[in-house]
This record gives C-alpha cells, structure tokens and sequence, in this order.
C-alpha cells in the first residue's frame, strides 16, 4: 500500500514534520518510512530495507526538530534537549567529502557517511534541520490556516495561507461559501 503525502517538496525538515498530520502517523512503521524515503528520493542516502531501527531513528530526529523549530521561529534559543538529540544524530554519522571522477560529470565531491543505515539516516536527517533552523528564513516557516491542519511549509510567496490551496484552501472556500449562504432554518 502506498501512501499518498500531504505535503512534500518543501525543505527536507518541513516534508519530514508533515509526516505528522493531525491524525495518524505516516512515517511510524517500516512501510510508511518507505513509502516516504521513496517519495524523497534523490534527497536522501537510499535505505535498502527499512525496518524498526531506522524508523525509531527517523521520529528520534522528528521529534527533535519540532520544538527546536517552534522555537527557531520565534527568534528563540531550542529547548537543549532537543539540540542535544540533533547534535548526537549529527555526530552518530559524521559526514566527510568524497573526490569522484564521472565520465557525464567530471570531478565532483559528494558527501559520505560511514555508518549503519539507521544512523546514516538520522544525521542526514538531522543535517536537513539544522540547515533550515540556521537558514535566514527560518522565522517565515508557516502552519496551514486550515482549522483541521497542523502542516508546516515555507511560502515562496508571502501571501499564500495553506499547506496545499487545492486541499485546504478549497475546503476554506467552501465553508466561507457555505457560511454566507447559509439559509435560514426557519423560512
């Protein structure tokens, strides 16, 4: 079964906190966090299997990210706890640069880390928040207007007001529609 996202091609940090919509979790098995790395491809190391301990590793980094983003928005220092968690992803796989020679590309140098897929996981992870909490645009991460969403996205414009305009800005719509038309139940 594959699952269909809300909300992706935001920054990496976003796509990954919306894996938490109001309702359910979309990433808190090993099918779902498939489903999910496969709807990142290309952003990612690929993970041949994914199994409890890169999930486990996934929502450690999620759960991290969200009150150090809450607080990043405001202008605020992170809860240390949630730093200590990011930082100990981040050094659980430590990164190094990589000179590689491609006949289409010329020489490159890519990023490589030296550890088991669920760590490997967790820092690149971590890495994607870190990059969006130190971004100057950190304080312009919005929440969907919608009453029932709780979907975080970085606007490319600054008057855009939901997650998806298709999904939540229609059924907006719809209810400001409904409320001006609404008829009277006496008459």
């Amino acid at each position: 079964m594959t699952v269909t996202f809300p909300l992706t091609g935001e920054p990496l940090a976003l796509d990954l906190l919306n894996t938490r919509p109001a309702t359910g979790d979309l990433v808190g098995g090993p099918a779902g966090l498939a489903d999910w790395l496969a709807a990142q491809a290309g952003r990612l190391t690929p993970v041949a299997a994914v199994g409890p301990a890169e999930v486990a590793a996934a929502l450690a980094v999620r759960e991290a990210a969200r009150p150090a983003l809450e607080a990043a928005r405001r202008g605020e220092r992170p809860p240390a706890d949630a730093l200590r968690a990011l930082n100990a992803a981040l050094a659980a796989a430590p990164s190094h640069r990589e000179l590689v020679w491609s006949a289409g590309a010329g020489l490159t140098a890519e990023s490589r880390r030296e550890a088991g897929p669920a760590r490997r996981l967790a820092a690149e992870l971590a890495e994607a928040v870190a990059e969006l909490l130190t971004a100057p645009r950190v304080t312009e991460v919005r929440s969907c207007e919608a009453e029932d969403c709780v979907l975080l996205f970085l606007p490319a414009h600054p008057r855009r007001r939901w997650c998806v305009a298709s999904a939540c800005g229609n059924r907006a719509r719809v209810a400001r529609y409904y409320a001006r038309h609404k008829t009277d139940p006496g008459g």
